[in-house]
């Protein structure tokens, strides 16, 4: 077998990058859609799992909860342990945390088993996410990481998209068991995918770089930089809503406006298509307006989204038109946020760049985690759909507006900033749950780069 060629971008080692860009992408795609698939494809069941259980819905969407708290902690470390012992260990040791736990919800007897399963899948598929980028940064920079990127983003656009109808279609021909013995069968591939043809990627492994102190200091150090705070929380309440909306859906829209599994999974693709749609728009959009401007838009985009999901269905009988109309709107303003948020995080701390890359990914998580642990406080889920969802977009309004820099920032400076793009996609959408964030983005933030 000949060895890869060093394309233009290529990381300079002595012997080249070991993978080439296809094969990277093929790879980092298949690695990092096992968390969208956990997500997505479990969705369609929830329902299901509470006469499964004769349990509550509560408790039901607490096994999102426990998912995204798991992956939340996981990504802060994953990437520093990856840093110091290597990427394939790393990953296949996590991959093995997510094993057990899919193992674990196959077989639970009661509710109390499955939130251990699902914490534990969370802990473990966060691996994915920092491994793939890290695997991309150690090869390859430049224009050629962007090329990767954007070819791992639009594969991944196909998991958010699929996985519904796919957990739908297991729900209905073989039970809720057959979902999670699925996400094992993949993980089982990615175990062997990993041990078999994926090389070790990180040629000088560095111990200290585990070490807790270190991490603190790095992520004290963020957290006390009011920029890093001001874009994060925005992306915590903007795609973080997202997140909450996934515990929440299911039950409004199988439950309340009567949709089947099958049916389910195809109203969800209106939210990951308006997002994809507010890529594509912001994309084309950024040169001219600047990515700092569209961040307002986003959230003034998502203002009319929360009045929109707090009226719809009052105003209207719930259907999936005063549902998910208002959730498409969301997606679509979430979109836009993005971009300037997430280049706003990372471009103060180039020397800490894979840091505020997973601090930033863990304020979105934790905004799922902390939607979807408060929407188990309401008496159903139409009422936190109209209450809570709203509640974070003014949230991310008042984020905004309360912490905006006395002195604006050079027109133009959130737009040449040097940030890699595979910190930029962990930071932007680090569960995958809306797919791509767009490749008209990506080309735009990284052309001082190409």
């Amino acid at each position: 077998m000949k060895p890869d060629p060093l394309p233009a971008g290529a990381a300079r080692t002595s012997g080249g990058p070991p993978m080439s860009e296809l094969r990277v992408a093929i790879i980092g795609a298949l690695v990092v859609v096992l968390g969208p698939i956990s997500l997505a494809m479990y969705t369609p069941a929830m329902p299901t799992l509470v006469a499964a259980f004769d349990t509550s819905s509560a408790l039901v969407k607490l096994t999102l909860t426990v998912f995204f708290l798991g992956f939340a902690f996981s990504q802060l470390v994953c990437g520093p342990l990856s840093d110091a012992y290597g990427r394939r260990p790393v990953a296949i040791g996590f991959f093995a945390i997510y094993l057990a736990g899919s193992a674990v919800a196959v077989v639970a007897p009661t509710i109390s088993w499955l939130l251990v399963g699902r914490a534990l899948q969370g802990v473990g598929c966060a691996a994915g996410i920092a491994i793939s980028r890290a695997i991309v940064r150690d090869q390859y920079t430049g224009a050629a990481s962007a090329r990767i990127m954007n070819l791992i983003g639009t594969m991944l656009a196909i998991g958010p998209a699929l996985a519904p109808s796919l957990g739908g279609l297991l729900l209905g021909l073989a039970g809720w068991h057959s979902i999670f013995i699925a996400m094992a069968v993949y993980g089982v591939l990615l175990v062997l995918l990993l041990a078999f043809l994926v090389p070790e990627t990180n040629r000088f492994p560095d111990r200290t770089l585990a070490r807790p102190e270190r991490m603190i200091t790095a992520y004290g150090q963020l957290l006390r930089h009011s920029t890093f705070v001001r874009a994060g929380l925005v992306m915590g309440f903007g795609v973080g809503g997202l997140y909450t909306l996934a515990t929440i859906l299911p039950f409004v829209l199988i439950q309340t406006v009567g949709l089947t599994a099958p049916q389910f999974a195809l109203a969800m693709l209106l939210q990951t298509g308006c997002f994809m749609l507010g890529s594509v728009v912001t994309g084309r959009l950024l040169g001219r307006l600047g990515a700092a401007r569209l961040v307002s838009i986003g959230v003034a985009i998502l203002i009319v989204a929360a009045g929109a999901t707090a009226l719809s269905t009052h105003l209207f009988a719930p259907s999936v038109a005063s549902v998910m109309l208002p959730v498409g709107l969301w997606a679509f303003g979430a979109a836009c946020l993005l971009p300037g948020c997430t280049t706003a995080a990372l471009a103060d701390f180039p020397h800490m760049a894979g840091a505020a890359a997973a601090l930033t990914g863990f304020l979105q998580i934790g905004g799922g985690f902390v939607g979807s642990s408060v929407s188990v406080l309401f008496p159903s889920p139409l009422v936190a759909l109209t209450i809570l969802v709203p509640a974070m977009g003014v949230c991310a309004a008042a984020v905004h507006l309360g912490l905006r820099p006395r002195a604006a920032a050079p027109a133009g400076d959130m737009d040449i900033v040097d940030v890699s793009p595979p910190d930029f996609e962990l930071a932007a959408d680090p569960l995958g749950v809306v797919g791509a964030a767009g490749d008209e983005v990506e080309v735009r933030a990284y052309k001082a780069g190409e």
